[in-house]
């Protein structure tokens, strides 16, 4: 390497050694900061917050014959009866996207495949292999209607107003 000068004008020589031993020293100090960086992030906790899987889907009297209402979150429909009150799930069992309601005529279609659905939730067009699954609608203690969408019940079941 060439020759550097000082401030004060003398000559001061730099060796390979010293060149290599610099960089050696520098990569070692770069891999220690990124291995720092690494551990902290691993140390920091990594939650992730589901939606819950119950929610308040209103009143009893909300949901007069023929109410249709969607639940985005938690994706679910509530749909009011003459009978009572029901709550299907609004996951098409083809391939999983989220269905949409059709008011005008009064079915939920599926936007990815074209599944479509009653609003007992039975295919009507597929290619959807299975109706959509009922969720267990009850009461809580102020007298509001509650869905879990973890629980399955079996089609048909009615919570009565």
């Amino acid at each position: 390497m060439p020759d550097e000068e000082s401030r004060d004008g003398e000559t001061e020589s730099i060796s390979r050694r010293d060149v290599v031993v610099r960089l050696g020293v520098g990569a070692c100090a770069l891999a220690a900061a990124g291995s720092a960086a690494v551990t902290l992030d691993f140390l920091e906790p990594k939650v992730l917050f589901e939606p819950q899987t119950t929610f308040v889907a209103g009143a009893p009297l909300d949901f007069a014959d023929g109410t249709v209402r969607f639940n985005r979150e938690q994706k679910a429909y509530v749909i009011g009866t003459a009978g009572g009150v029901y709550a299907l799930s609004a996951v098409c069992t083809h391939l999983g996207c989220i269905t949409r309601f059709r008011s005008e005529q009064r079915m939920i279609a599926c936007p990815c495949h074209g599944s479509q659905f009653d609003l007992e939730g039975n295919v009507v067009h597929g290619p959807a292999p299975r109706s959509l699954p009922w969720l267990e609608v009850s009461e809580n203690a102020s007298g509001s209607l509650v869905v879990e969408t973890r629980v399955i019940v079996p089609q048909g079941k009615l919570f009565r107003v």
